[in-house]
């Protein structure tokens, strides 16, 4: 039976991306059916928001694969990215950071393999802000000055833009499950929870409190022992999630963990974080691997997920078959893992990673000279995997179970298999 796949190619060089990773999954030899649907910013601009047919897609497939699509910055509509997230509940963005050989980097001599774990629809990427010089902004500000008990405002009440950081504690324990679940799935050494809670007390403060108790309900090793002192396992989880008595609960504020990562990132494993902090460290992390060009990412919620690389569209290069697709590549990789085609997905980052090691078929950006004239562009490097998908053929089992259930993605009040 083949699997149904909502096909955002969005704009820029995105339409060149999709159609070479569309290529590549279907080389896998699982089958697909590929409904595409339109999600550009000239769709978007000319229809003053995104098609709701782009959400009804999505909602009935519950499986999307989406090209980088452009957002302009200090204007015009909010990030689409944002706007999906939010309007489909994916409040679990999964960006893997891994070593692979033949990718330059400053650490290829360490074998970097992180994974973050950032939470998708709270924090100050929830889209609550308030313009400086707006009349309703100068009345937040006063009402915000004379109902605190600490710190004020003290800028110009006219001059001042503010944004609401929103941090509960089903968001926390939402995301903080998912981390666990991942960890135990795929057998990994331990889950840093990272936060600001030495300065933002009540919003950073809140999420520690919450990531232990999470820790706390699946039986997880605490690096700190007293970090787990009068903490109660959250009692909707307790009893109801395997164990990860073998995954180590770690803790770090996220400026020292911006320096522990540079420093030796091979000591850290899952990193499980907020929306603004995510994005931030995704990236740092990404460098650490090589960059954006080799970073996939997912977006996963009660109901659907969306399978996505991290970099932008660059439309400079729209047209010129240049650009890198191994980040959308192996981010079909993960959407292979998680229908449960883990035999197709391994085979998929195998040949991906030959090709990489090889350096023969590679993209401008790849080669140690980027004006090497022997590299190849977007469709000739996803034709090279191909082909090496097939002289692989039947894939090594692997460590985690081959055909695995998707991770049980919870939201408060209900969970159930995404």
């Amino acid at each position: 039976m083949p699997y149904n796949v909502t096909l955002i190619p969005g704009d820029g060089t995105g339409p060149e991306l999709a159609a070479a990773t569309r290529k590549c999954l279907d080389a896998t030899g699982v089958k697909f059916n590929w409904d595409v649907q339109e999600c550009g910013i000239e769709v978007i601009e000319a229809q003053g928001k995104i098609p709701d047919s782009v959400f009804a897609s999505v909602r009935a497939n519950t499986i999307a694969l989406k090209a980088p699509i452009t957002t302009p910055i200090g204007k015009g509509f909010r990030s689409v990215n944002v706007a999906l997230r939010q309007e489909l509940g994916l409040y679990a963005c999964v960006r893997p950071c891994k070593t692979y050989k033949g990718v330059r980097s400053y650490y290829d001599k360490t074998h970097v393999d992180l994974v973050i774990v950032r939470e998708n629809t709270e924090d100050l990427y929830a889209g609550v802000e308030f313009q400086a010089g707006d009349a309703k902004t100068a009345e937040l500000i006063g009402f915000i000055n004379a109902a605190s008990t600490g710190k004020k405002i003290k800028s110009g009440a006219n001059t001042t833009g503010v944004s609401i950081k929103p941090i509960s504690v089903e968001g926390t324990r939402n995301i903080s499950r998912y981390a666990f679940d991942y960890a135990v799935k795929y057998g990994r050494k331990s889950v840093t929870s990272i936060s600001k809670a030495n300065i933002m007390k009540f919003t950073d403060g809140l999420w520690y409190d919450e990531t232990r108790a999470v820790a706390t309900a699946f039986g997880a090793k605490y690096e700190d022992a007293k970090l787990a002192e009068g903490v109660k396992a959250d009692p909707t989880l307790a009893g109801s999630v395997p164990s990860a008595a073998n995954v180590v609960y770690m803790e770090r504020l996220v400026d020292n963990m911006c320096m522990q990562l540079v420093q030796k990132p091979e000591n850290y494993d899952v990193l499980v974080m907020g929306n603004l902090y995510g994005d931030i460290l995704s990236d740092l992390c990404a460098g650490l691997v090589g960059g954006l060009g080799v970073a996939p990412g997912a977006n996963i919620g009660p109901d659907s997920a969306i399978f996505e690389a991290t970099h932008g569209s660059a439309p400079k290069y729209k047209g010129q078959n240049k650009v890198n697709p191994t980040a959308l590549i192996l981010s079909g990789k993960l959407l292979l893992e998680h229908i449960g085609e883990a035999a197709a997905a391994e085979k998929l980052e195998r040949a991906v990673a030959s090709i990489i090691e090889e350096g023969k078929f590679v993209t401008y950006d790849m080669k140690a000279d980027r004006n090497d004239p022997t590299a190849v562009g977007t469709r000739e490097i996803a034709d090279a995997i191909c082909k090496r998908m097939a002289e692989l053929g039947v894939c090594r089992s692997i460590a985690i179970e081959m055909n695995p259930a998707p991770l049980e993605v919870a939201v408060f009040g209900r969970g159930h298999f995404s």
